[in-house]
């Protein structure tokens, strides 16, 4: 029995193409996981390739779990040890690990996170103001997706505003030197610039990886582009799996001019479409190929499914208010699922913006519904977690000023604020590390000794942990360091008991975490360190899903599925968003409503509102031009008057309250 035999046609096709570049336009819920995964299972079983010798790169750390968990079911008996299935984050930190003397970094080298970014601009422009910090790391981010170097940046920056972003980016950059350090853009950034100036390292890694598959190709950007070419160089052997539908990450650099480039840079690209879907009923299918048939196409495909009809799209009829609206989804959901005994997590809430969520959240709290909240705060965003981190990133890395400042006043050490300006002075004469300044004669000769002690016994506690972290297992390094700080303490001293012992038991769970996640990956502590910063990147530790309702913004629903959808805020100025349109990326716009449409299943129920609230004034709404695009095969309302709408609402209400006893 071939392996490749539980495919369709096209599937087989795309699995089995090895001569040249293929890219495989996967339509939503056509199995483009599938044919990844099976994919790498004929290169290893039936091609003979070494399983070191294939990458395949996805966006998500789930998304890459979940690959590689199904390519070993399909290998099951052949040794898959040293397959490379990772984020593009990942492989760029492997690149540089590995290679990091080329970009004049060392091997232990710190990644600061997007917080860590914006205090080190907040520095650089002497503000706290978080909008115009926000607008100079996303220029700053912007700069970096496109391969622009400051230098570059400044040349072609188009007017006054961009010249002074270009200034605070080369600022922003020689800091992150100073502190031997990267940003998440610098994973991708660095190794394509290294690979393109030095062609001995473009030869090694062209050597070593004979296939690369690339999952979800329409997000990827300018750098990551690039940095695929050069990784498969003249062979260009490489499978692009994705939907030119599903590009909805223009405004974070993503390019879906990456798919016609591709056509431009490979005149031999050869295209396997799939285009029947194994998730959603005819009618939603038909629904969402309407929808898109709107946008210009790069490549012609309607998605087709043998799934059986299906339910018709009902759009609720408009709502008072967002309140209003909150309460007829959540009724409808509750009568939804006590007629079809469905479980909770077969239920999403799907919205354009994080703060539609509230009032679904008190509407679902009302009803004591349990709810999910998508991209809510990560686990390692929490403030005792970060604590712990810094003190692992200044063992790792004694340049990583921020991390110093976080760790040497968490808890308190009688060391104070005039001190660790003085410091940071000796540290910027002698252009060194606040770290190494503390042991320089300057700092013996400008700080009173009295202040100096608490300094220098701290980095000697860090360089006696820093001894240890190499060669012991990462769990006891850190449980021994969690009591060396007295942390449990630090923690009750701070807050009343009960928010207290959440905190320790979170660093609990994460000093267990950290403990497991060396045993099996094999990885110190150090290690470990610049793996948490990615985690954190790439969404938190994924749990099982737990029985609940999700409710998510378009963005983090895209790769998920379920049973029954619930669209809401469907109007103009929401979705599509107000910006959106006045800058011309209407077809962003509809591609997000595609991708919630193609998240369900089974229904998929559309809701707007006649009136919202904004700021303190209620505003008209008109419902979004997006619904009449979907066909006419979606059930709209005969719109009753309000009076009515309130009766038959309350009569609803307390019927269904009778039921539900």
């Amino acid at each position: 029995m071939s392996l490749l035999a539980a495919l369709n046609p096209p599937q087989r096709e795309a699995a089995k193409y090895l001569d040249g570049p293929l890219l495989v336009l996967a339509g939503a819920g056509s199995g483009k996981t599938r044919v990844i995964t099976h994919k790498i299972a004929f290169l290893i079983g039936e091609c003979g390739y070494r399983p070191g010798s294939i990458a395949a790169i996805t966006f998500t750390n789930k998304a890459a779990r979940e690959m590689q968990e199904r390519a070993a079911k399909l290998t099951d008996g052949v040794n898959t040890k040293g397959l490379i299935v990772t984020t593009f984050h990942s492989m760029g930190l492997r690149m540089l690990r590995e290679d990091a003397a080329f970009a004049g970094l060392k091997p232990a080298f710190s990644i600061l996170d997007s917080a860590d970014a914006a205090g080190i601009v907040s520095e650089i422009l002497k503000t706290t103001d978080k909008q115009e910090i926000r607008r100079a790391v996303s220029r700053i981010s912007l700069w970096k997706n496109e391969l622009k170097s400051p230098a570059a940046a400044a040349h072609t920056a188009e007017d006054d505003n961009a010249r002074v972003y270009a200034k605070i980016y080369d600022r922003y950059d020689a800091t992150l030197r100073a502190y031997q350090a990267v940003d998440f853009d610098d994973l991708i950034r660095l190794p394509a610039e290294l690979l393109d100036t030095h062609a001995e390292l473009r030869e090694k890694w062209q050597n070593r990886l004979r296939h690369i598959l690339v999952d979800e190709y329409q997000d990827t950007n300018a750098a990551q582009y690039r940095l695929l070419q050069k990784l498969t160089g003249v062979r260009a052997a490489f499978t692009a799996v994705g939907d030119d539908d599903q590009a909805i990450y223009g405004w974070r650099g993503a390019s879906a001019d990456n798919l016609r480039q591709l056509r431009d840079d490979y005149p031999h690209l050869h295209v396997v479409k799939l285009e029947q879907n194994y998730r959603s009923t005819v009618r939603i299918l038909k629904a969402a190929n309407a929808l898109i048939a709107n946008n210009p196409k790069l490549f012609e495909k309607r998605l087709w499914s043998e799934i059986g009809h299906g339910d018709p799209i009902q759009v609720l009829p408009a709502a008072r208010d967002d309140e209003h609206e909150a309460e007829s989804v959540v009724m409808r959901l509750l009568s939804h699922k006590f007629q079809h005994r469905t479980e909770w997590r077969d239920y999403a809430i799907l919205y354009r913006g994080n703060y539609q969520a509230r009032v679904f959240e008190q509407a679902l709290r009302n009803e004591k519904v349990p709810y999910q909240l998508s991209g809510g705060q990560s686990f390692f965003d929490k403030t005792e977690i970060k604590d712990v981190i810094a003190y692992l990133r200044l063992i790792a890395n004694g340049d990583d000023d921020p991390a110093f400042i976080r760790a040497v006043t968490t808890p308190k050490r009688g060391i104070g604020a005039a001190t660790l300006e003085k410091l940071g002075q000796v540290a910027a004469t002698l252009h060194v590390s606040l770290f190494e300044a503390v042991f320089s004669a300057a700092a013996a000769a400008q700080i009173g000794e009295r202040q100096l002690a608490p300094l220098t016994e701290f980095c000697n506690f860090i360089n006696r942990f820093e001894e240890r972290v190499a060669r012991e297992p990462a769990g006891e390094v850190l449980n021994d360091l969690l009591k060396a700080i007295d942390y449990e303490v630090y923690l009750f001293d701070q807050d009343d008991e009960r928010a207290a012992q959440t905190r320790w038991n979170n660093v609990l769970e994460f000093a267990a975490w950290i403990a497991k996640k060396g045993e099996e990956d094999e990885k110190n502590l150090l290690q470990l360190t610049q793996t948490i910063a990615l985690i954190t990147l790439l969404e938190g530790r994924e749990d099982e899903a737990p029985d609940a309702v999700r409710l998510s913004t378009l963005h983090a629903a895209k790769g998920l599925e379920f049973g029954h959808v619930f669209l809401v805020g469907v109007e103009e100025n929401i979705l599509p968003h107000r910006d959106a349109v006045d800058e011309g990326r209407l077809e962003e716009e509809r591609r997000l409503m595609y991708v919630g449409v193609t998240r369900a299943r089974k229904s998929l129920t559309l809701s707007h509102c006649a009136r919202r609230k904004r700021a303190r004034e209620s505003v008209a709404c008109e419902p979004s031009r997006f619904i009449d695009e979907l066909g006419d095969d979606v059930r709209q309302p005969d719109k009753p008057s309000s009076a009515e709408a309130k009766a038959q609402g309350s009569d609803r209400l307390a019927a269904l309250k009778a039921m539900l006893g």
